[in-house]
């Protein structure tokens, strides 16, 4: 990704007129044992239609999950993104008309300000393509940048089951392939849970026994994932983080526990409080469902869903996809 020089910035066209369109995956973080490090693309999207205006102008449409609740102005994540990635490149950015369909729950455990992150990134790649290009490992920095950690964007970047990490050059990801055996089932409520109240409920020290514990599960969590379904339960034990949380989402807290008791694999999708089922299969991810029905003592919302694998993807409207 190359930087011109101020002059080439300020002077430049802004594609005005152009439009792209992006669609971004939910995802769930965490996975049990692997905290801030292993996430999940989710077949569940947030779809966005991006037209560039002149310079000033912005014209924001929602409907959909919180569609009353998002800000209409800069503030939008959406657009505060794409602001970030322009800067990033050297670029003015231009005016904007968004319209997004929001199908994401906001506030529940499924990625959705990760995914407007992503969405707003691949909508300044969209609408920047043929002058400066955004790679994976831009998109990935830039992410991780606005969000503050990898494990959500990644999987919604690239799709799959991502493991996550940062080295001295910056935040790194794997993409692996789910074995097809995986039948994913989220739960999700109609009360929601700040990702911020549930980190500042952790621990800044953990005992060695419950880390070596962590290591242990989350290294089986990706042959569980990825060849050996039947060990999902045992891999999605942790100590590092759910029990810590449980405080401040004692209906989490209590549909996970029924639902292991019953041996489904369930976990506390990202910071919550939605929970995920790691189903060996379809047909027990059936099963699951009506467990759930039966022990929870609020309303929770079945979503039977597939691993997404391609990733947030963004296509101009009459040019085809990038």
């Amino acid at each position: 990704m190359s930087a011109p020089s101020p002059e080439v910035a300020a002077d430049r066209g802004d594609a005005e007129g152009r439009t792209v369109v992006v669609r971004v995956p939910a995802t769930s973080a965490n996975l049990g044992p692997g905290f801030d490090t292993l996430g999940l693309a989710l077949s569940v999207y947030d779809e966005l239609t991006v037209t560039a205006l002149p310079d000033g102008e912005l014209d924001i449409e929602a409907t959909g999950e919180g569609a009353d609740d998002i800000p209409r102005d800069a503030s939008h994540l959406v657009v505060r993104s794409m602001a970030y990635a322009y800067e990033a490149c050297g670029r003015r950015m231009p005016g904007v008309r968004l319209r997004a369909r929001n199908v994401i729950p906001h506030g529940r455990g499924m990625g959705s300000s990760g995914a407007a992150v992503v969405a707003g990134l691949l909508a300044a790649k969209g609408l920047l393509s043929g002058d400066v290009e955004l790679g994976p490992d831009a998109l990935l920095r830039l992410a991780t940048e606005l969000e503050g950690h990898p494990d959500n964007v990644a999987p919604a970047l690239f799709g799959g089951l991502t493991i996550a990490w940062m080295d001295p050059d910056g935040p790194q990801h794997k993409k692996l392939i789910v074995h097809r055996g995986v039948a994913p089932l989220v739960l999700v409520p109609a009360f929601t849970m700040s990702t911020s109240l549930a980190r500042s409920l952790q621990p800044l020290q953990v005992p060695r026994e419950d880390a070596v514990f962590n290591v242990s599960r989350s290294a089986l969590l990706i042959a569980a994932l990825t060849q050996s379904p039947e060990l999902l339960l045992a891999a999605t034990e942790d100590k590092l983080h759910q029990n810590y949380r449980a405080q401040a989402m004692p209906e989490t807290d209590r549909l996970v526990r029924a639902l292991r008791a019953e041996g489904f694999a369930a976990v506390v999708s990202g910071a919550g409080p939605s929970v995920l089922v790691l189903a060996d299969g379809p047909g027990q991810r059936l099963v699951a469902a009506e467990v759930a029905a039966a022990v929870a003592d609020t309303p929770w919302e079945p979503l039977m869903l597939a691993v997404d694998v391609k990733g947030g993807t963004v296509r101009d409207q009459t040019e085809g996809s990038t």
